[in-house]
């Protein structure tokens, strides 16, 4: 009865509803399994970046606290929080560490020091005391060792060329104005007076309070510029 009138049977027919959901099922898990594999990825690389981020930061410290051959990749590992074999897989050893970290502490500081704007004295001060209250004492540390240790001494040269350079940048109008011997003695006493040693006497061995250090560098500074190429 109903193969006459035009009926196929139901085992038959086709279900083109229900492969239709089959294959919509399917092709959605596997969009939501590309979905979350990028994120995934991400995921993992920010935690990577964050434990080499925290590495860093752990030898920095060290490097700040105590001389460079007594820095063990163990202390490193123990300050940041990881594994021995973590950091060597990441830097491969203590001067792989060290490099890192030095070239993480250089871009922060060429970052720092070349927000100081050109022609303002106070504002130069500030922006160097900004500096030295911040890397002040790894700086002593650089210089305490740069004879002894060959990297060392590499980031103790290169940071004066640094400092040079500031130096150079920020008092551009009061050394354009001067020729010859005497802007090379004027660049020579700005470098002189804004020097980390100068830093350090007053807010390590006098302690005199941050405020009152700035306004005697720039104090020194405007007296020295006041005597125009003397």
């Amino acid at each position: 009865y109903r193969m006459r009138r035009g009926i196929a049977p139901a085992c038959s027919r086709p279900a083109p509803v229900l492969l239709l959901s089959v294959a919509a099922v399917s092709i959605s898990g596997t969009n939501m399994k590309l979905k979350r594999r990028p994120y995934r990825m991400r995921a993992r690389a920010d935690a990577a970046a964050e434990t080499a981020r925290r590495i860093v930061n752990a030898m920095q410290e060290l490097f700040a606290e105590k001389p460079y051959d007594r820095i063990t990749v163990d202390a490193a590992a123990t300050r940041a929080g990881v594994t021995v074999q973590t950091v060597l897989r990441r830097f491969g050893s203590k001067e792989g560490l060290f490099v890192a970290a030095v070239q993480e502490g250089r871009a922060q500081i060429l970052a720092q020091r070349g927000a100081a704007p050109v022609g303002n004295p106070a504002s130069a001060v500030k922006n160097l005391f900004d500096h030295y209250e911040r890397w002040g004492r790894t700086v002593m540390r650089v210089l305490e060792q740069e004879e002894r240790i060959p990297q060392v001494g590499a980031i103790a040269r290169e940071g004066r060329r640094t400092h040079a350079e500031w130096v150079d940048r920020v008092f551009e109008p009061e050394l354009v104005r001067l020729r010859g011997r005497a802007r090379a003695r004027r660049r020579t006493q700005l470098i002189t007076l804004t020097d980390v040693y100068v830093w350090k006497l007053l807010r390590r061995d006098l302690t005199v309070p941050r405020a009152d250090a700035e306004e005697i560098v720039l104090g020194m500074i405007d007296a020295l510029c006041a005597h125009g190429g003397k």
